[in-house]
């Protein structure tokens, strides 16, 4: 825990995913809420089919979508989403006629039914 999932459109080609995840997780280990940084899992997943309104411009986005075990303070999850997307900020440059949306969600995951099982290599 937690669980960080990256979606964006394929049209922001300029992207290096990898650091970006790299960045999103340093960003998590950074806030003091995760024991372990080896706990965090991020992925990411490019669309190529998206609409994003109703426009004919060229529009792109990119979500993160933070789940994190129940019991944490608003405030907690307002600094997490925050620093989040100004990870995202930062590594996603603005592009002349592009329109661009970006967004940080973070979700509770109930305690009780949860699971995990760490097997160490």
């Amino acid at each position: 825990m937690p669980h960080l999932n990256l979606e964006y459109s394929d049209n922001l080609r300029e992207l290096n995913v990898d650091t970006l995840l790299l960045r999103l997780n340093h960003a998590l280990v950074g806030s003091g809420q995760f024991a372990d940084e080896r706990d965090i899992k991020s992925r990411a997943q490019a669309f190529a089919h998206y609409r994003v309104g109703t426009g004919t411009g060229e529009r792109a986005f990119a979500h993160v979508r933070l789940a994190i075990l129940d019991g944490r303070s608003p405030e907690v999850k307002s600094q997490l989403s925050a620093s989040l997307l100004d990870v995202l900020r930062e590594a996603i440059l603005e592009r002349p006629g592009l329109d661009l949306q970006l967004c940080v969600e973070v979700l509770d995951i109930d305690r009780a039914p949860y699971a995990k099982l760490y097997l160490p290599g």
